[in-house]
């Protein structure tokens, strides 16, 4: 199997430029874990409480910042996978694993294979770039699917659907019921608590509406969005390290509902995997002193990066 070249910190960075960057901080990790959760909770308060009139622009606003801090939760889950969230591990894999997007052993497994195999052949990621470019009218089918839940419904519950619908006959359901329980569980956790505190005032609403249409609409839409931007027209088997991702400059709409918590910073993450996300933006502007950039994948914005990818010919 074909790894992926490493890029050695020494090779641009002094001791004194490198440890700084490599640090993980006790509480910076946990400061952005909080104003994803802050954000969440100030964007459902906001569209609970303001008028009637007012709610056609607060719920939909509400549903792209909550999307957003969704994939924003998925990002911090990701800094823990390799190990940047807090110094001290234990914590470090519980919070993880309790209070982000969960399922962080599994996905440290998968996703440290990804960045061993980054766009070579065994990069089990290498799938989600390998189709692009694509034409303008597939990659608006594909945000079209995104938007109407039909993305979701088919990574979340088709095989559900499609295991119950199969099942041999005399196959008792139960035991299948069971199993979609326990993998669902935290989703259906998080659901009949909500339930439980906003029903008895009358906000049965807000779970379904604040929750699951985020997670089911704009998560996956700006999830294929940030794939894009990534890997997307990088070519397979590349064997320069510095060309194995892409940094995406992001403005600050794009930070707040598109790119949260520095992941636009993704060719500075390949490069130097172990360095937490909120040490990315300064190991980018060191790179630039050192001239660096020419060299690496970089993209003005998501919009010019979504026009490569869709650069086919009809």
């Amino acid at each position: 199997m074909a790894v992926a070249a490493r890029v050695d910190p020494k090779t641009f960075f002094s001791p004194s430029e490198w440890a700084p960057l490599s640090r993980r901080s006790p509480w910076k990790g946990l400061a952005l874990l909080a104003h994803a959760w802050i954000a969440i909770g100030l964007a459902i308060a906001t569209a609970i409480l303001s008028p009637l009139w007012l709610k056609p622009i607060t719920i939909p606003l509400a549903i792209a910042i909550i999307g957003a801090r969704q994939l924003g939760l998925a990002i911090l889950m990701h800094d823990a996978a390799h190990a940047a969230l807090h110094p001290d591990l234990k914590v470090n894999d519980w919070v993880g694993n309790h209070l982000t997007t969960g399922g962080l052993l599994g996905y440290r497994n998968y996703h440290l294979t990804h960045h061993k195999y980054a766009q070579q052949t065994e990069d089990p990621d290498l799938a989600l770039s390998a189709p692009f470019p694509i034409t303008r009218l597939s990659l608006r089918r594909k945000i079209i699917r995104d938007l109407t839940g039909q993305t979701y419904y088919k990574q979340r519950w088709s095989g559900l659907v499609k295991r119950i619908a199969g099942r041999k006959p005399g196959e008792p359901l139960l035991p299948i019921l069971r199993e979609a329980i326990v993998a669902r569980r935290r989703f259906l956790i998080g659901m009949v608590v909500t339930l439980a505190v906003t029903a008895p005032f009358g906000l049965w609403w807000v779970w379904p509406v604040l929750w699951l249409v985020p997670q089911a609409t704009w998560l996956p839409m700006v999830t294929r969005l940030r794939n894009i931007a990534e890997h997307a027209c990088v070519a397979k088997n590349e064997p320069d390290p510095l060309q194995h991702a892409r940094t995406t400059r992001a403005n600050w709409i794009e930070r707040a509902f598109i790119a949260p918590y520095y992941v636009n910073y993704h060719c500075e993450h390949h490069m130097f995997m172990h360095v937490p996300c909120y040490n990315l933006p300064r190991a980018h502007r060191l790179l630039k002193t050192k001239g660096v950039m020419d060299d690496m994948l970089i993209a003005p914005g998501y919009l010019s990066m979504l026009k490569v990818a869709a650069s086919k010919a009809a």
